[in-house]
């Protein structure tokens, strides 16, 4: 499943993980230093400003700070560059694959995309502070703001969602041809061993259809797992210091920097629940799968042969699909339930620990809705589990009819499930 597309699969991404540490570590001990020596945003008007003079004006103040912050931002992104083509050589040339080109510089891509998407998305929330407070002042006395501060605070939304349309848009392209080739290597693998797997149920539809939804769901999973990590390095910061408006808790008191625990907790509350809630349907889904493929291999049989697809061996097989899928729905219903209660009680949470603050009149609009959507975007990612069990479901269930491959390639025993017959009871 992964051998086929990348080199050395665990080397790989341990060292991409450990890699990525080390770069953020040298850059917070030693960016600065490098920046002053290394840049070459001078070439591009991009210097570092001469020390502020001594009793400086406050636009003096601001143009060297705004001169330094795009030096600094200049940098930063050339920093990211050189790592970011420093890990991708090492790895096409030290251990060259056939689809090195989309598993090795399309994933590293593809992180890259989903760390700026983080970075506006960051912009966007220091924005939706400033717009607010603007419409406060603006709503609290009439004629306080003009025209001209109004439109400007939209249009300047409207540039920063201009770059993320954009690049969601290009991410969007690109990952659909990364998923496209992974699945490639898979049916170029499986099939080149077709002799060794034919003899598993359902071989036809593991390769033509498994194949396809694993790099879907894998690709979609370590994705959104990434933008979950980097969206938490990207606000805690940000939630930890607005944490300073919100010093109470409803029946706690006095908590310094509440937000960032209540959201750590609440979050972890929700991954148990929904764990425990949800811990049957990962085989329910593959007994499904099971069932279903055996109706289908009838079917496709009978179309050549008019022995088979009797109506009586189909009323049979569909009947074995009939009960599994009625037993996985009594189950997905309970599930459900303690899901959606789950999230849509989520939905307040941040407004329930803002309630004492929002009573007292200590925060102001801007800074409400900056809490809100600090708190909405770090809870969803320590939520991760979450809101993804449904498509682990899907992806643990897949993961088990591939593994069945890799097993007979081995010479390994298969799973107990695989020898079940398709009329097996299933367990209440």
């Amino acid at each position: 499943m992964f051998h086929c597309f990348f080199p050395r699969p665990r080397l790989f991404f341990s060292s991409f993980a450990l890699f990525s540490l080390l770069c953020v570590v040298v850059w917070f001990t030693l960016g600065e230093s490098l920046a002053r020596s290394l840049s070459v945003g001078p070439l591009f008007g991009f210097d570092y400003p001469l020390t502020l003079a001594t009793g400086a004006d406050e636009a003096a103040q601001a143009a060297f700070a705004a001169a330094n912050e795009s030096a600094t931002n200049f940098f930063f992104y050339q920093y990211i560059a050189v790592c970011i083509g420093a890990f991708t050589a090492f790895w096409m040339v030290a251990y060259p694959h056939p689809w090195s080109r989309w598993s090795v510089l399309g994933t590293v891509l593809i992180i890259f995309i989903i760390w700026y998407t983080v970075q506006v998305d960051v912009m966007i929330n220091e924005w939706f502070g400033s717009f607010y407070d603007l419409i406060q002042r603006a709503l609290q006395a009439p004629n306080s703001i003009t025209s001209a501060e109004y439109w400007s605070q939209l249009w300047s939304f409207f540039s920063i969602v201009t770059v993320y349309i954009i690049i969601a848009s290009v991410s969007s392209f690109i990952t659909k041809h990364y998923v496209f080739r992974w699945r490639t290597a898979m049916n170029e693998y499986y099939t080149a061993r077709w002799g060794q797997l034919r003899h598993i149920e359902g071989a036809a539809q593991r390769v033509q259809e498994d194949t396809m939804r694993f790099a879907t769901i894998v690709e979609s999973i370590g994705t959104a797992v990434i933008d979950s990590v980097m969206t938490l390095i990207a606000f805690i910061p940000i939630l930890w210091v607005l944490s300073q408006h919100v010093t109470v808790l409803p029946l706690i008191g006095e908590v310094s920097n509440s937000l960032v625990f209540v959201a750590l907790i609440w979050s972890i509350f929700g991954t148990v629940l929904l764990a425990v809630a949800g811990i049957k349907l990962p085989g329910l889904e593959f007994r499904n799968q099971r069932v279903e493929a055996a109706y289908r291999k009838e079917l496709v049989l009978g179309e050549d042969h008019g022995e088979r697809a009797d109506p009586i061996t189909l009323r049979e097989l569909f009947g074995n699909v009939r009960k599994n899928y009625y037993h996985y729905y009594l189950h997905f219903l309970y599930f459900d339930v303690v899901r959606w209660t789950y999230i849509q009680t989520d939905v307040i949470v941040a407004y329930v620990i803002l309630g004492p603050s929002i009573i007292a009149g200590t925060i102001t609009l801007g800074i409400m809705q900056q809490i809100a959507r600090a708190f909405g975007r770090v809870s969803q990612s320590f939520q991760f589990l979450v809101r993804s069990w449904v498509t682990i479901v899907e992806l643990i269930s897949i993961y088990k009819r591939l593994k069945a491959f890799e097993d007979a390639m081995r010479d390994r025993p298969l799973d107990a499930i695989e020898h079940e017959p398709d009329t097996a009871p299933l367990a209440p």
